[in-house]
């Protein structure tokens, strides 16, 4: 049984989430809360495993109860539920720590299989979101055929493997294990990427593999 908090202000939004959710033999909704505050304090003495979170909150936003999760629960899983798609919005939270995004206006099998999915601990990006990233990498190659290639700088083997498996949604402590060292060498690993690709996160870096051809 999956055990799902639901966060988010608006009263009928948790409302419509608990009835999609009716009659999921594997699902059950354990806990709701209209911010990340009002959250908090429901997950101390009522665990869950997977939080459906929106962004805009009263009190305390998602970003913020993200960061409070990882802290304090680290073993609750994070799938953030809103209607903003911009580019920015999604970086940041996955960024934060949330291991899925999916927007409002999804179907309910999408919504279904994004909650399974990141309840067993794999990353999910909806429909909507993963076509809008594809179309900005295409025009970017397009762009990049076009003239305005730029030269790729020349990573190690080492790094590599590395940036691979940071594509491949890895964190620094599992990259360590599959590589057979410890996670300051990854870290280190980690910085000379960005400094070589001149990126500024982890989602940017993504992108440069995928338009490498690394993954």
């Amino acid at each position: 049984m999956i055990r799902i908090a639901l966060a988010d202000d608006h009263a009928i939004i948790r409302d419509g989430i608990r009835a999609l959710l009716m009659g999921e033999t594997d699902l059950q909704v354990a806990a709701e809360a209209s911010n990340g505050r009002q959250l908090l304090e429901l997950l101390a003495g009522n665990p869950v495993d997977v939080v459906l979170l929106d962004i805009n909150m009263p009190e305390m936003d998602g970003h913020e109860t993200i960061r409070q999760l990882q802290q304090h629960h680290p073993g609750v899983r994070v799938l953030v539920l809103s209607m903003l798609s911009h580019e920015e919005y999604v970086n940041r939270m996955l960024e934060a720590g949330a291991l899925g995004y999916v927007l409002k206006n999804v179907s309910k099998a999408e919504i279904l299989f994004a909650i399974r999915s990141v309840a067993a601990g794999r990353r999910f990006l909806c429909t909507e979101l993963g076509v809008d990233l594809l179309h900005k990498l295409r025009g970017r190659g397009e762009r990049q055929s076009a003239g305005e290639e730029k030269k790729s700088p020349a990573l190690s083997r080492r790094e590599t493997e590395v940036l691979k498996l940071i594509g491949e949604g890895f964190t620094t402590g599992e990259i360590a294990e599959k590589l057979f060292t410890s996670k300051r060498t990854i870290e280190t690993h980690r910085q000379n990427i960005i400094e070589k690709t001149q990126v500024r996160n982890t989602a940017a870096l993504i992108r440069y593999a995928v338009t490498q051809g690394l993954l």
